[in-house]
């Protein structure tokens, strides 16, 4: 394979732009040219899917139904675009924003909720989508994907591992940690930034004065830098990444430029720390309508697909709040059930103790 396009350089891929035009033909394009328009249409519908998604659930927070939710507002074509690139058996190590990738793995939206709900201490299998449930702490499950990559080229086992984080984490110890090892030990790991300009409250200028891109490089880790707002050029960088993991030829770092349309987490207002007019310019690259224009020029985009698309849409956010107010929520005691796999004293010891305290707390409201 040719690398000698990851070594240097920040020019962003992009093979769709903001007007819907497509670029001059690249490596890059070529990587995608199996995309129908049967495909495109499909990458249409998981974009609007997921922000109808993304909607719904702010609006259940907003109405107490949920203690907090991270939206992706914005980060769509970078969830999908990277997500529809993966096999299956490839895994996912996200972060606590990945809902568009959850999605496409195939996990049920309303198991997604649970966590944010409270009613579950993860949200659903990680074996049987290949993919991990959130990690708040930032910047662990980047650790964790190196770990796992290192497991798998020491078993011998072919595939790849993709790990998501945002443009603050990169400031973390542990992505640093896991750029070395990876880097050393030719893991192989798809190291997934969406830097969307905004650590909560501080610009991505105030976290580094080079590229994310150029931080990955530093480790060794060679990197490329993608619109993250084009889809299809997410697509394209996220193969040609995951092609070098599973021929052995070690980690990427893909940095995918993108903007967080809204805020950090529900309990944030980031119109205190963010002017309007960074607003109105992203909006004007909306991942959304780039694909919309670019299936206006190619003749395919009508109310036929407009119509089906915002009808399975509807349908996954109604599905999504019935499954949530639905939700039977967790006896309390079930807290010690999945701790360890095997029984074991000091949790039969923490249940005994917590049942006599709850017992006696009943007896005292009686």
């Amino acid at each position: 394979m040719n690398t000698a396009y990851f070594t240097t350089g920040d020019e962003l891929i992009q093979i769709v732009a903001p007007d819907g035009a497509r670029a001059e033909p690249s490596e890059f394009s070529e990587s995608v040219a199996d995309i129908t328009t049967d495909k495109l249409c499909d990458l249409y519908e998981d974009l609007v899917v997921v922000r109808r998604i993304d909607a719904e659930a702010t609006a259940l927070q907003r109405q107490g139904e949920l203690g907090l939710w991270a939206p992706l507002l914005g980060q769509e074509a970078a969830q999908v675009g990277s997500a529809r690139a993966l096999r299956s058996d490839d895994f996912v190590f996200g972060s606590y924003r990945e809902h568009g990738v959850a999605y496409c793995r195939g996990v049920d939206p309303t198991q997604m909720l649970r966590f944010w709900r409270g009613s579950t201490q993860s949200g659903w299998d990680p074996y049987r989508y290949n993919m991990t449930t959130p990690a708040i702490i930032v910047g662990s499950q980047a650790l964790h994907a190196t770990g796992y990559g290192l497991g798998m080229k020491f078993d011998g086992v072919e595939g790849a591992v993709i790990t998501y984080f945002g443009d603050g984490a990169t400031s973390q110890g542990d992505i640093s940690e896991a750029f070395g090892f990876a880097a050393s030990f030719e893991a192989p790991v798809v190291f997934f930034c969406q830097n969307n300009q905004w650590a909560i409250s501080e610009p991505v200028a105030l976290q580094t004065h080079t590229s994310i891109a150029e931080r990955g490089r530093g480790f060794g880790v060679p990197a490329l830098r993608v619109d993250g707002n084009d889809v299809l050029a997410v697509l394209a960088a996220t193969r040609t990444a995951l092609m070098r993991a599973r021929e052995g030829s070690g980690p990427t770092l893909i940095e995918a430029v993108t903007y967080r349309m809204g805020p950090h987490t529900t309990s944030d207002d980031p119109t205190r720390y963010r002017p309007a007019g960074l607003d109105d310019e992203w909006r004007a690259k909306d991942p959304i309508d780039r694909i919309e224009r670019l299936l206006e020029r190619e003749g395919v985009m009508d109310e036929t697909l407009r119509g089906r698309v915002a009808e399975r849409a509807d349908d996954t956010a109604a599905d999504l709040r019935r499954g949530c107010l639905g939700t039977v929520e967790p006896a309390p005691m079930s807290l010690f059930d999945n701790v360890y796999a095997d029984p074991h004293p000091l949790i039969d010891e923490e249940r005994e103790a917590y049942a006599a305290y709850r017992a006696g707390f009943e007896g005292v409201q009686s």
